[in-house]
């Protein structure tokens, strides 16, 4: 864990005083402690967070391993309404320690549910200084693999009860330029379902305009415009070098070269600057890096701050007085960059980098001006920049940057009034059937349709020395926002042949096989039905539905698909299964699907029953009717067969536990028995929060492995004896 140019490049730069110095590396040289935050909706975070104060905490804080004791869970101070914390013991602690082993099993099982958020702890930084509200529109352009997208989930989610899921008029689009890392941006999301979540699969540095609507101007009443949808927040966490992470990532010591941050600059530059290009007025930014390296961090801020054209005023915003006792460093406004492998940082100025390279040679620098601290840089308040050290804290290193655009004076006062009509709409709960106004009617002067090269140029300004892998991005960016500057009909978008998922398509409300599930599943008139949609071309209503809010429905309706490159819209609520001839199809909630449509279920679709049938549910697989107590066997046998929902009420008590708030659960009743329509890994969780042990059919399927499993092996160690024997 020594790195010379690692040592050498940080002391030129001067970001730890020389007194700190040694404490700085000690740290670096220390494992990274285990963090995680509670998850989901409040109510059901707090009741969780209440389990571990009252049951882990007590159970850990005596615990001992090898006649050493082993800290118990702490919170982590900053962090809001305690519901992060932090326990900093081994693998083998935890393999081994009886107490430590249940508490990991109650981790690992929370964390497959959703409850559960695994990450570090500069990591949960970012959305918390996003400040995201319901009603925003939010994008996360470097967002896999997920984990504060999760945050900002939750944070759009803010009305959410312990059982079903809010519809915000707002939306949060992930995205991420590599296709599998994408993915798993969709795993991560079913975690908390969503009717405002999109994620797409685009380079962000060229991320493309995308549209709402065509309305009419309340200026030209002849002519139609098409708005831009601009993103009121916007989370840019981007690649980088990753040196704050040498803690969990050792191989960095071994390997770490500052050219690594050198070369990702402009990409970083030009990813902050495009999403310059996307912000509403007022709206908000946060950079951020897992990098230490000014090159990567105050750098980066200073061009694209200086690189603005003018039309629009950015600036750095002062969050001193946010998480107060979060211990950070404040921005830098002086850095000497190097500009070789060798650190070489002799030269003070970009000027004088230059005139050291013969003219043949200064076209080909990989290294811009940008790479230097600008004349103004003092004036551009570079200090209310947050720098994470890992001595401060015990975490990582970190840096993030808040920036706002400033509202010009004569914006459209529709679109203020526009704003706040959402939000107060959905803090008093008006019906998602009531659509919310999605854009103003008036034309903003300041964020006008591009209508010519020229302008689209001026909206990807890079850094004057960028080379020539920026200028052919630029121009495929001009190209490709040239052409949608006409309108937002997908006529007219240009078709990305190479993308081969499915296009979403949305049924009309009248659709007989969305009438069938709507009658067959007792949802009320209220059920959204035309936010409904499909994965195919032909709009057939085939397996799964999807169920997506006003505002994700209208970009969906108004980009191209593959032009978007698409990768998953709304959330799944049903799915369907083909019944044998003359027989009507089947229509079923799923798991994932329930808290979205939970609002819509006619009272005649849930059963109110008590714990007991819970536990009767979680030990075995496919239980008789006939096996369940009174009231609940004669309402069980009454149902027809199908899909139903199942409520323990909360003050349902058990021999081990008393429920807080209701728990709503799947169910499918076949002819004679019924099934809980959730998996394995959210049953054990479930088991083993409420009843204190994992009583699932499943666990005692393994437990019965494990067994014979045991009582085979001295037998074949006997066997493997005999035989040696004989052989010899």
């Amino acid at each position: 864990m020594n790195n010379e140019r690692f040592t050498a490049y940080y002391k030129a730069q001067n970001i730890i005083p020389d007194e700190d110095w040694d404490h700085f590396m000690n740290a670096l040289r220390l494992p990274l402690p285990t963090t995680f935050r509670v998850a989901g909706s409040r109510e059901t975070a707090h009741v969780l967070n209440n389990a571990i104060e009252e049951t882990y905490v007590p159970l850990l804080s005596g615990a001992e391993f090898e006649g050493e004791q082993v800290p118990p869970p702490s919170q982590l101070p900053w962090y809001p309404e305690g519901l992060a914390w932090q326990f900093n013991v081994s693998k083998k602690v935890l393999r081994k320690s009886v107490e430590f082993k249940k508490f990991h099993s109650f981790l690992v099982f929370e964390t497959e549910v959703g409850n559960i958020s695994r990450q570090e702890a500069v990591s949960m930084i970012p959305p918390l200084l996003l400040d995201v509200q319901p009603y925003h529109k939010v994008i996360d352009m470097c967002a896999a693999p997920g984990s504060k997208t999760a945050q900002l989930l939750e944070a759009l989610h803010a009305q959410d009860t312990a059982t079903s899921t809010s519809t915000p008029p707002g939306l949060l689009i992930a995205n991420d330029s590599d296709g599998k890392r994408a993915h798993l941006l969709i795993h991560q999301s079913a975690r908390l379902p969503s009717p405002a979540f999109m994620v797409t699969n685009l380079d962000a540095s060229i991320y493309p305009i995308l549209r709402l609507p065509n309305t009419e101007s309340e200026i030209h009443r002849v002519k139609k415009t098409s708005n831009q949808l601009l993103f009121d927040r916007i989370l840019c966490d981007v690649p980088c070098s990753g040196d704050g992470t040498l803690r969990k990532n050792v191989g960095i010591w071994k390997r770490w070269q500052p050219m690594d941050g050198n070369g990702l600059h402009s990409l970083q530059v030009r990813i902050l600057q495009r999403a310059m290009r996307m912000l509403e007025d007022d709206g908000r930014i946060v950079y951020s890096t897992c990098s230490l390296n000014p090159v990567e961090n105050e750098a980066v801020i200073a061009a694209a701050l200086n690189s603005n054209p003018g039309k629009f005023s950015f600036e750095l915003v002062d969050v001193s007085d946010q998480l107060p006792q979060l211990l950070r460093r404040p921005g830098i406004s002086a850095w000497t960059p190097t500009v070789d492998r060798s650190i070489n940082t002799t030269f003070r100025t970009w000027d004088d980098f230059v005139q050291s390279l013969p003219e043949s040679k200064r076209l080909e620098s990989k290294i811009s001006e940008s790479h230097w601290p600008p004349s103004n840089a003092e004036s551009l308040r570079l200090q209310r920049c947050l720098r994470i050290y890992p001595h401060l804290q015990d975490t990582g290193g970190f840096f993030v940057a808040v920036l706002q655009k400033k509202q010009s004076c004569d914006v459209g006062l529709s679109t203020q009034i526009s704003t706040k009509r959402e939000a107060e709409e959905f803090i008093n709960h008006a019906p998602e059937t009531k659509k919310a106004k999605l854009e103003s009617e008036e034309v903003n002067p300041h964020n006008p349709v591009i209508s010519d090269i020229e302008d689209v140029l001026s909206s990807v300004t890079a850094p004057a020395s960028v080379g020539k892998e920026t200028k052919k991005l630029s121009t495929e960016r001009v190209l490709d926002e040239k052409a949608k500057s006409s309108g937002g009909s997908n006529k007219d978008s240009p078709h990305d042949s190479s993308f081969k998922e499915m296009p979403y398509t949305f049924l009309t409300p009248d659709d007989t096989t969305l009438q069938s599930c709507i009658a067959q599943l007792s949802f009320t008139s209220e059920f959204p039905s035309s936010n409904v949609l499909v994965r195919n071309p032909t709009g057939e209503a085939a397996r799964s539905l999807y169920l997506t809010n006003d505002l994700v429905k209208e970009v969906v309706r108004s980009n191209d698909y593959t032009r978007m490159r698409l990768l998953t819209c709304g959330t799944k609520v049903v799915t369907k299964q083909e019944a044998g001839k003359g027989m009507d199809a089947q229509f079923r909630i799923l798991g994932e699907g329930l808290p979205a449509v939970l609002p819509y279920a006619s009272p005649g679709l849930i059963l109110t029953t008590e714990l007991a049938t819970l536990k009767i549910l979680l030990e075995t697989y496919y239980p008789l009717c006939t096996g369940f107590a009174e009231p609940f066997r004669s309402a069980i046998e009454a149902k027809n067969t199908g899909s139903h929902i199942v409520r323990f009420p909360a003050g349902s008590s058990s021999e081990a536990t008393n429920l807080s708030h209701d728990l709503v659960l799947p169910l499918w009743k076949s002819n004679v028995s019924v099934s809980l329509m959730i998996d394995k890994k959210a049953k054990s969780a479930l088991s083993l929060r409420l009843f204190g042990e994992d009583i699932t059919s499943a666990a005692r399927e393994a437990a019965q492995k494990k067994t014979l499993l045991a009582e085979k092996l001295p037998l074949n160690d006997h066997q493997m004896e005999e035989d040696l024997s004989q052989n010899e």
